[in-house]
C-alpha cells in the first residue's frame, strides 16, 4: 500500500526518536520537520535526510498527509487545530491537549473535515502490557478489584538541556508522565468514572543540573506531587502517586492490579517492555508466561523502544477504515482523568468524569507483525 507523507512540527529532543524508528513501520513515511527554531529542524534535516520546513510551508505542503506534533504541550491545541484547518491528520504527543474545551474544538474540526487525531502514549501497544491485558481479558487473576501505581523520581532538572517547560502548568509528574500510566490503566480496565487527589508543591523553585545550563534556578508552578485515588466504571479502586519530590529512591513498583484470583505486576508504562509477573492466590509472584510479541523484543539498545506504533496504526486504520487504537476519544479521556486529579488535589473534591470511551482493541504478536515493514 502507499505511505501516507508525515511531517513533524517541534525538533525537539523527542523528534529524534519519531525520526529514527519511524521506517521500522508501515503505512508511513517521514518526510519534512518544522520548527519555530529553523537551525533547529535544519539540524534534523541534515540527520535524518528529511527536508527543514517553516511551519506554514510544512502545513500546505501537498505530499504531507500527517502532522506529528512534537511542540510543548501549551501549544499543543493551537497546532493541533492549525494542522487540521489545513486538512491533515494529527498525532500528537501527550498529553495532546489541556482541557476537554481544547479537545471538544479538535473533535469537531476532525469530524467536520473527516480526518483523524491521535495521541501518544504507544507505549501500552508493548508486549509486557499486552500480555497484561491478555491475561485480565482471559480471566487468569479474576475480576481486577484494585491497585496501586506509582510515578515518582526527582524530576527532570538533573538531566534535561531545557527542563523549564517540565515544572509549568500543562505539565508536572500528572501530566508529564502520568499520561503513560492512566493510558495503560485505561486500556487495562476501561474508563474512569471519578478521581480524588491531595497535592503539594514543597519547593516553588528547582536548580538546574544538567548542562548547558547548569546552576540556573526555575519556577515551579504546577503541583510536584499528587495521590490520587481513581474510581473505574468497573468498580477497580486504583491509588496512584505521582511526584517528583522523592529524592532517595523507594520500593514501590511501577504498577500492581490485584484480582478475586490473583494479581499482576505491570511493568513501567513509560516503556514498550518489562518484566510482568503474576500470582495466584497465596503464591509469590512468577513470570507470567512468555510470548513472542515483537514488541516486547529490545531494538534500541537494551530497550525496547516502538514509538511510532501508535502513528503506523492510524496511518493503515485510515486506509483500513477501521478504529486507530491510539485514539482521540482514549486520548482525551485519559486527559480528563489527569486534569481531574489536579483539580482534585486543589479542591479535595472528588471529580467525576464526564467523558467515556471504548478500550481500544488488543495488539497481538500478529497483529502487531503487521505494523512492521520487515516482520
Amino acid at each position: 500500500m502507499s505511505k501516507l507523507g508525515v511531517g513533524i512540527i517541534g525538533a525537539g529532543n523527542i523528534s529524534a526518536a519519531y525520526l529514527r524508528l519511524a521506517p521500522m513501520f508501515k503505512g508511513i513515511e517521514m518526510r519534512a520537520i518544522a520548527d519555530i527554531n529553523i537551525e533547529a529542524a535544519e539540524a534534523r534535516s541534515a540527520e535524518f535526510n528529511v527536508r527543514a520546513s517553516d511551519v506554514d510551508a510544512l502545513l500546505a505542503a501537498e505530499d504531507i498527509d500527517i502532522i506529528v506534533n512534537l511542540t510543548i504541550p501549551a501549544a499543543h491545541f493551537d497546532v493541533s487545530s492549525r494542522a487540521l484547518k489545513a486538512g491533515k491528520h494529527v498525532y500528537s504527543e501527550k498529553p495532546f491537549v489541556l482541557s476537554l474545551k481544547e479537545g471538544a474544538e479538535l473533535k469537531q474540526l476532525a469530524d467536520a473535515a473527516g480526518l483523524r487525531v491521535g495521541s501518544a502514549p504507544d507505549t501500552f501497544l508493548g508486549g509486557a502490557h499486552q500480555m497484561a491485558r491478555k491475561l485480565i481479558d482471559a480471566g487468569d487473576v479474576g475480576s481486577i478489584t484494585g491497585g496501586t501505581a506509582f510515578v515518582m523520581s526527582h524530576g527532570m532538572e538533573h538531566w534535561h538541556p531545557n527542563p523549564d517547560f517540565f515544572f509549568l502548568k500543562g505539565a508536572g509528574p500528572v501530566l508529564d508522565v502520568g499520561p503513560y500510566y492512566v493510558t495503560n490503566l485505561i486500556q487495562l480496565l476501561g474508563p474512569v468514572k471519578r478521581v480524588a487527589a491531595l497535592a503539594s508543591t514543597p519547593s516553588r523553585m528547582r536548580t538546574i543540573k544538567s548542562e548547558p545550563r547548569s546552576g540556573e534556578q526555575i519556577p515551579v508552578e504546577t503541583p510536584s506531587t499528587n495521590h490520587a485515588i481513581l474510581e473505574f466504571q468497573s468498580g477497580a479502586i486504583i491509588s496512584m502517586v505521582n511526584s517528583w519530590d522523592v529524592w532517595g529512591g523507594h520500593g514501590h513498583s511501577p504498577m500492581e492490579l490485584y484480582g478475586s484470583k490473583g494479581s499482576l505486576f505491570v511493568p513501567d508504562p513509560n516503556f514498550f517492555a518489562g518484566d510482568l509477573k503474576i500470582a495466584g492466590i497465596d503464591e509469590d509472584p512468577q513470570p507470567a508466561p512468555g510470548w513472542d510479541h515483537p514488541f516486547g523484543v529490545p531494538n534500541d539498545g537494551e530497550q525496547a523502544n516502538y514509538r511510532a506504533s501508535g502513528l503506523s496504526d492510524m496511518a493503515l486504520a485510515i486506509a483500513e477504515n477501521r478504529p486507530h487504537r491510539c485514539s482521540l476519544e482514549l486520548a482525551l479521556h485519559a486527559v480528563e482523568v489527569m486534569t481531574g486529579v489536579l483539580e482534585a488535589g486543589e479542591t479535595g473534591s472528588f471529580v467525576s468524569m464526564t467523558t467515556t470511551c471504548e478500550r481500544p482493541e488488543p495488539l497481538g504478536p500478529d497483529a502487531a507483525r503487521g505494523l512492521m515493514e520487515d516482520a
